[in-house]
């Protein structure tokens, strides 16, 4: 994907959850979008940014544990709908093919289910939180 398209989703992204600011690491790349006026004809400036070694190094889970990552942009959810039960909490024990969480992505809901059996030790975004591919979303301790 070239740098003019993942501009344009996120901008699609920003416009549907009605965002003043995002900032998403896609790649080596981190792009900064930001709204600078709330009227019809705002403008947005987006600002790629080479990532810092401090954001490019990511906290690893112990040994037996496994992470389930983010397959794609979008917004994570952890309820099949607003009000409705979390699929999972930290706690609860999980099985292979389970559904975990849900992430949205251009008017999609995407359903991310797990590829491991264990117990969830950690669940690392937050509901309504804008993802990027290859976050860690849960780790499953095997």
């Amino acid at each position: 994907m070239n740098e003019q398209e993942t501009i344009k989703q996120l901008l699609e992204i920003m416009h549907e959850h009605d965002l003043d600011a995002i900032k998403v690491k896609v790649g080596d790349q981190i792009y900064e979008l930001v709204r600078r006026s709330r009227d019809a004809n705002a403008q947005v400036v987006a600002k790629p940014q080479s990532a810092a070694p401090e954001q490019a190094a990511a906290q690893s889970p112990p040994a037996n544990v496994k992470r389930i990552t983010a397959p794609l942009v979008g917004v994570f959810y952890m309820a099949p709908s607003p009000g409705a039960e979390a699929f999972v909490n930290v706690g609860d024990r999980v099985t292979v093919g389970q559904v975990v969480c849900i992430i949205e992505a251009m008017k999609l809901m995407n359903e991310i289910t797990s590829d491991f059996a264990g117990v969830v030790t950690r669940i690392i975004p937050e509901n309504g939180e804008l993802v990027s591919l290859g976050d860690d979303l849960l780790w499953i301790e095997t």
